[in-house]
């Protein structure tokens, strides 16, 4: 069985990957930059993806080791945080002129999510 801190540890890693690319993807695309144009563009995609699997996986790995019901309110609510995040990517290159206020709302969702784990409510 993989420890805790372990899972934990990747969680953290892949919510930075997410944070990380979903800002580089929206200062890309507010300073003109576009999805096909650069390299940019692939990594902040590729570290994405990645963040969002690693954040997945390991928080099912957390919730797991858990002795709390798997289907809790906050759980419901940080699954649609995550998909919010996700679909966060295809906004900054379709709708430029959003891309500020997404450099905004990513950290915002992400103290959402943290404080929902920390607390657990729900």
């Amino acid at each position: 069985m993989i420890p805790f801190i372990v899972y934990k540890a990747i969680h953290l890693v892949g919510v930075m990957l997410t944070v990380t690319a979903l800002g580089g993807m929206a200062i890309h695309a507010a300073n003109g930059g576009t999805r096909s144009q650069s390299l940019t563009a692939r990594l902040t995609t590729a570290a994405h993806g990645t963040g969002l699997l690693l954040v997945l996986v390991a928080g099912f790995g957390m919730l797991a080791q858990l002795d709390r019901p798997a289907i809790a309110g906050w759980v419901i609510l940080k699954l649609t945080i995550w998909l919010v995040l996700g679909a966060l990517a295809a906004v900054p290159y379709r709708r430029p002129q959003f891309a500020r206020a997404i450099f905004v709302l990513v950290p915002l969702l992400t103290a959402t999510a943290a404080v929902l784990a920390i607390t657990k409510p729900l």
